[in-house]
Formats: C-alpha cells, structure tokens, sequence
C-alpha cells in the first residue's frame, strides 16, 4: 500500500481506495468516531480489527457494506493499550488472524471536563497514558510487523485541535494530542521509509454523546453555528481523510497533520469588536433621532 507511484506513470483501472486484502486495526474501533473509520475500512473490503476494554454485543459491531452489497464485520479483541503488553498482543492477534498489518489507526482517546487547578496526578497521568502513550505503545508493536512487509504500511494518530490551541477544562488531554501530533513527525522520520505516519487533528464531530455534552439537542445547534461550515463533523468525515492517508494516494504524505475542523472556530475578538460596533452604530441612530 506504502509503494509509490513513479514520476510521470499512471496506475490503470485499480481503485487505490480498495484495501482487500489488507488488514486494519483500529483502537477504540467499536463506537464514535472509532465505529465510523471502521466501517469506512470494511466498506473498502479491508480485515479490520477493533479493540476495549470491554466486548460488545456481537450485534453491535461494526458492520461494512461493500459496493457489490456484501457485508463484513469487524473482529473485537479485547485490549487496554494503556498497557503495552496488551497494546502488543492486540497487534499479534491481528497478525495471526490475517497474516499481516497495513494499518494501524490509533483512534481511542478522550477526557472528562476537569478544572486543571484540581485534577488529581492520577487522572493526569491516566489522561496522558490513554492519549499519548497508548498510541505509542500499539505503534511500536505494529511498526515491528510492517517494517518486515514489502509494502510496508501506515499508522494513522487521531489528535485533536485541543492539541493546537488552549483546551480549558481538558488541559491534560490538550497536551496529550500536542504530544501526539510531535510524536508522528518524529515516528515518520526514524520509520521511513517503509512506515508512513500522520496525525489528524479533528475539530468537533457529533457522536452518540455530542446532545449531552452539549446541553441537548438546542446546545449542539448552537455550537455546531460556531464553525465556519456551519455544522460539526461527522465520523463519516474522519473516515474519509483515514483512507485517503491509509491508501496509494498518500504514498508520499507523511509526518503531516490533517487539521479537519470546518474551518475552525470563528476569533472571539471578532464578537467583541462587533458587539461594540452594533452599540456604537445603536448611540448614533439614538442620537440622530428626530426629538
């Protein structure tokens, strides 16, 4: 997948978008944002496998349906990569079910909103370990597989724009991701040039929990007004930019940071200057009126 496409050359008819064949992991793959990659990948005909802390129901796993009308399932081990035993094992259980690794998406991550003044060392590091170090932990095993590919393969870190301005509330995490997005720049220059490693970092995207974490479904409008594109993302939009950085397309793309935010978040200075423009402009019509 990793095999670049020679100067003035053109491949044929082959979709650079079809990952039959290949085998997928993604962690945190069973809901969110993570559901939504995985099934993008099994649509795309690849093997994909998804990892938790705790099993799902068989009925809730992922399910991709391809252009012919069949349809794939995601395979479920169960793994915190928290821990690097488990994040390696979690490699090796893919490897030995379908023979080899082409992509690793490092997608499970998140935190709790929790004032940085009091947050307690052990949330901190708990915080850090899930979305800075898990990530390295199931790079590492994969990197040990697909520097023994010809084709090689490539490593996909979901960060966040809370890696790429203040993240109140989330100050932990915020650094986490801005350590995650260094991490691939650096990973992408010592495994060149057979592993390919990018970060994308999403902006908001409407999950199962986006109505409660925003207030209901009035909250999430609001909100979702804020972005220039005038809605959140969708994991449907980060599946996307998955496959394009996973696949032939990509083959010379690596060590970037895929921002997709909508455009992101419109300067709060600009509110300011506006809202004192509006009371400048409602002094003068009040002073010009008629008495």
């Amino acid at each position: 997948m990793s095999a670049s496409i020679p100067a003035g050359k053109r491949q044929g008819p082959v979709n650079p978008l079809d990952f039959d064949g290949r085998c997928v992991i993604v962690t945190g793959g069973a809901k969110g944002i993570g559901k939504g990659i995985t099934e993008a990948f099994l649509a795309a005909g690849a093997d994909v496998v998804v990892c938790g802390r705790t099993e799902p129901d068989a009925r809730d796993l992922p399910t991709g349906i391809r252009a012919d009308g069949t349809a794939r399932q995601a395979v479920f081990v169960t793994a915190d990569v928290r821990d690097p035993d488990q994040a390696a094992a979690l490699v090796a259980a893919a490897v030995d079910r379908f023979g080899r690794l082409d992509v690793l998406v490092n997608n499970a991550g998140g935190s709790p909103h929790v004032d940085a003044a009091t947050a307690s060392p052990r949330f901190s590091t708990s915080i850090v370990a899930l979305n800075l170090l898990a990530p390295l932990h199931c790079a590492q095993a994969a990197n040990v597989v697909m520097q023994g590919q010809s084709s090689g393969g490539s490593i996909v870190n979901i960060a966040s724009v809370s890696g790429l301005r203040p993240s109140p509330g989330t100050a932990a995490y915020g650094a986490a991701k801005a350590g995650l997005i260094s991490l691939s720049q650096s990973l992408a220059v010592e495994w060149a040039p057979l592993v390919r490693v990018n970060a994308l970092s999403a902006g908001l995207v409407a999950t199962e929990s986006a109505d409660d974490h925003y207030g209901g479904p009035a909250g999430t409008a609001a909100v979702a007004a804020t972005v220039p594109q005038g809605r959140f993302g969708t994991p449907d939009d980060i599946a996307g930019i998955c496959l394009f950085l996973a696949s032939p397309l990509a083959a010379y793309v690596t060590g970037a940071n895929v921002v997709a935010h909508g455009g992101g978040e419109r300067p709060a200075f600009l509110e300011a200057v506006e809202r004192v423009q509006a009371g400048r402009d409602h002094s003068d019509a009040q002073g010009g009126a008629a008495p």
